[in-house]
């Protein structure tokens, strides 16, 4: 019996950069309840004025565009990671 498993798609890593009016709310809590996207906070920097979050983001690609549309419509920065940024 040949078993015929689809691949496991890539998990995406961005870095969120936000400004002073955002910081304080909920956007990767809201990224996994509005979007089928699980969430890995891998790095994060948050100060007063700006913060920044390196994230992994697991699911289907199309989804995970979806919720890239919706933070970038916040006015949230996004740039793609390459490698992982805590293991090196």
């Amino acid at each position: 019996m040949i078993t015929v498993t689809s691949p496991t798609p890539p998990i995406r890593r961005v870095r969120l950069t936000y400004v002073d009016h955002l910081i304080k709310q909920p956007v990767v809590y809201e990224l996994g309840r509005q979007f089928k996207v699980v969430t890995n906070v891998r790095r994060a920097d948050v100060q007063e004025n700006v913060g920044w979050i390196i994230l992994e983001m697991d699911g289907e690609e199309d989804e995970i565009e979806r919720a890239l549309d919706w933070v970038r419509s916040l006015g949230i920065r996004i740039d793609s990671v390459v490698g992982d940024v805590v293991e090196g």
